[in-house]
């Protein structure tokens, strides 16, 4: 991609951020200088908590509770819009800048048809008629790639999968045809098959509608396919600044080099599998949604102290697989057996000793986690509910569960939305370790985190299962993760196993096709991977 030098789109001249925690003002955005212009696209790239989402949302003017801006510009289309009042920055809030935000299911409506909401702006604030807006959507539905354009929008938000409904914000934040997109980990949450199809999707009506772009991402393998140039912020700073190739080829900030690094996960231990009675054996399992089925008949086990993963498409049954096992969605067909004993079908047959035995880690913290509650409540409620523990002995043991995921005594009284991402999973992640289980069911935990904390959660995931020899299903799109963290591999396709087996068997050398096109469909860190992908598909 090259973009065309003319006049930049958004200028921030020497930003400052401040926000405030437990009455104390710290900086989270320190001195920031970036412009972008028509048709070009900046990576936004750095650590959780390193600031990057702070100033995707200043390039909005919009600041979170509890921050203010203490000093600097944001120029958009020449304007600084810090100096005009909060009312007017709505109004162009969608049609001069969008925002597309990294959960595409938490951003839509589930009550509403998705071209009643994909249009909204564009009729309210946009000065397009329904009828306008509707034309619009459907263009941008086929250069999106999306299936049926002429029926997809009369869909619900669950009616489609998480890549389609990834490209329909793409196409909302699109509708007013805005100078300016903010893009924030849109593709962190999908998987490799449908990623590809999303940033093929991004990049090209990026380059059709000369829009510019902010491309918020920790995965260096993304950013290096859509970004032209990449700014590197740590601690609110900006490090590094540099062409794409040049970034990716030749880094010169010891940060930037530490980034890199981490690309390569902590490697895992080597097949476990087999050593005594499985902990947890699923046979003939089938699943049902109303008369649809989901699930058809799953076989596999996982060991004690072992790492199973479990991979497929957006789709594929793999989270509805989770939560059968658990206990949140009724089986239909054959049983789950635990320590040689059939599970009830449902949790709410399931005693507070089996419940205890086995947890679910969730994808979004920001979902799982009650906003209103104090890190203290969250993890001391399981405390008191599996363990019994109160008064001091609970905030001991809340005080350990933090060290244990690397956080401190200063989080105890933050409540989520004082959290960066990282810091949120990590909490989920001891929220279920205070149980004390013997299997986790894992689902998408480390997807939303970026390199750097995703290598540090892998890492002590693995320590803890040498510890105390806790089993793992760990549902995941990400093929690193599995190298790094798998004994054995399962892989699903349309609610039924396709493949499974030994991590370097089905990895190396995979039987399936249809794992074969999930290891092609892994991207590479290399600038142009994904023009290679274009071009064969158009051979």
């Amino acid at each position: 991609m090259t973009a065309t030098p003319s006049a930049p789109v958004i200028d921030l001249v020497d930003l400052k951020i401040e926000a405030k925690s437990n009455d104390q003002w710290s900086k989270i955005v320190n001195g920031v200088s970036l412009s972008i212009r028509p048709g070009e696209v900046l990576g936004l790239v750095g650590e959780s908590g390193a600031g990057k989402s702070t100033v995707g949302l200043a390039a909005l003017g919009y600041f979170r509770p509890g921050a203010k801006v203490t000093g600097g510009e944001v120029r958009l289309l020449g304007q600084n819009i810090l100096d005009i009042p909060e009312e007017e920055r709505r109004k162009f809030r969608g049609t001069k800048v969008a925002y597309v935000a990294q959960s595409a299911q938490a951003a839509f409506n589930p009550a509403y048809r998705l071209m009643d909401q994909i249009i909204m702006v564009a009729v309210d604030r946009g000065g397009l008629t329904r009828e306008a807006a509707q034309k619009r959507a459907l263009d941008l539905f086929h250069a999106l790639q999306l299936p049926d354009p002429r029926n997809f929008g009369k869909r619900y938000p669950h009616q489609v999968s998480g890549g389609q409904l990834q490209r329909a914000m793409v196409a909302m934040a699109m509708i007013c045809n805005p100078a300016l997109i903010i893009f924030d980990e849109p593709t962190t949450a999908l998987d490799v098959t449908t990623q590809v199809e999303v940033l093929i999707s991004i990049r090209k009506v990026i380059e059709d509608y000369r829009v510019a772009a902010i491309y918020i991402t920790h995965d260096l393998a993304v950013v290096a396919q859509v970004a032209h140039r990449v700014a590197v912020l740590r601690y609110g700073e900006v490090v590094e600044e540099a062409p794409i190739a040049q970034i990716m080829e030749r880094p010169t900030h010891p940060y930037t080099k530490s980034l890199w690094a981490v690309h390569e996960m902590p490697v895992g231990q080597g097949d476990r599998h087999g050593k005594g009675a499985p902990l947890l054996a699923v046979t003939g399992l089938g699943a049902h949604y109303g008369d649809f089925q989901v699930l058809t008949a799953i076989d596999l086990d996982v060991g004690r102290g072992e790492t199973v993963a479990l991979v497929g498409e957006s789709g594929s049954g793999k989270s509805t697989l989770g939560r059968v096992i658990v206990g949140l969605k009724e089986v239909s067909s054959g049983q789950v057996v635990y320590e040689g004993k059939p599970l009830p079908g449902t949790i709410r047959r399931r005693s507070l000793e089996m419940l205890k035995q086995i947890q679910i880690i969730y994808q979004s913290a920001d979902t799982a986690l009650n906003p209103r509650q104090t890190v203290r409540k969250i993890i001391g409620r399981p405390l008191t509910l599996y363990q019994g523990l109160r008064g001091a002995r609970r905030e001991e043991r809340v005080l350990e569960l933090l060290k244990l995921v690397e956080l401190n005594e200063t989080h105890i009284d933050r409540t989520p939305g004082q959290l960066s991402g990282g810091q949120k999973q990590r909490i989920a992640i001891a929220r279920a370790l205070a149980a004390d289980p013997r299997l986790i069911v894992c689902d998408e935990i480390t997807s939303a985190l970026d390199k750097v904390v995703q290598a540090e959660v892998l890492r002590m995931l693995m320590r803890l299962q040498e510890r105390l020899g806790v089993s793992y299903l760990f549902i995941t799109h990400d093929i690193e993760v599995v190298r790094a963290i798998a004994d054995r591999v399962v892989v699903m396709q349309d609610g039924k196993i396709v493949e499974q087996g030994g991590k370097d068997q089905v990895l190396a050398q995979p039987r399936a096709d249809y794992t074969r096109k999930l290891l092609d469909s892994v991207p590479d860190m290399a600038v142009g991977w994904l023009d290679g992908i274009v071009a064969a598909r158009a051979a």
